[in-house]
C-alpha cells in the first residue's frame, strides 16, 4: 500500500519546493519535486543519476526539471 504524505521535515532540504509529493511503498520512499538547485556540472538532458545528499539516497533528474529521490523509509512519528 502506498502512503501519500506532504510533511517532509528537513531531511531532504526541499520542504519549500512548491510542487512536491512523497509516496511510501512499504520500506521505500519516492520523493518527487521540481528541481531548483544550481548544478555546477553538465547535466544529461534526459536522465541524470547521482548519489543523494544523505547516505542511502539516489537522485534522478528527469528532463532537467523533475527531481526524483529514492530512499529507505523512516518510521512515521
Amino acid at each position: 500500500m502506498a502512503y501519500l504524505n506532504n510533511s517532509f521535515g528537513t531531511r531532504f532540504g526541499l520542504e519549500y519546493a512548491p510542487t512536491s509529493f512523497l509516496v511510501r511503498f512499504g520500506k521505500r520512499e519516492l520523493f518527487v519535486c521540481r528541481d531548483f538547485r544550481n548544478r555546477y556540472y553538465k547535466v544529461n538532458p534526459v536522465l541524470d543519476c547521482s548519489p543523494g545528499v544523505q547516505a542511502g539516497h539516489v537522485e534522478l533528474l528527469i528532463l532537467r526539471r523533475w527531481l526524483v529521490i529514492l530512499s529507505k523509509a523512516r518510521e512515521i512519528v
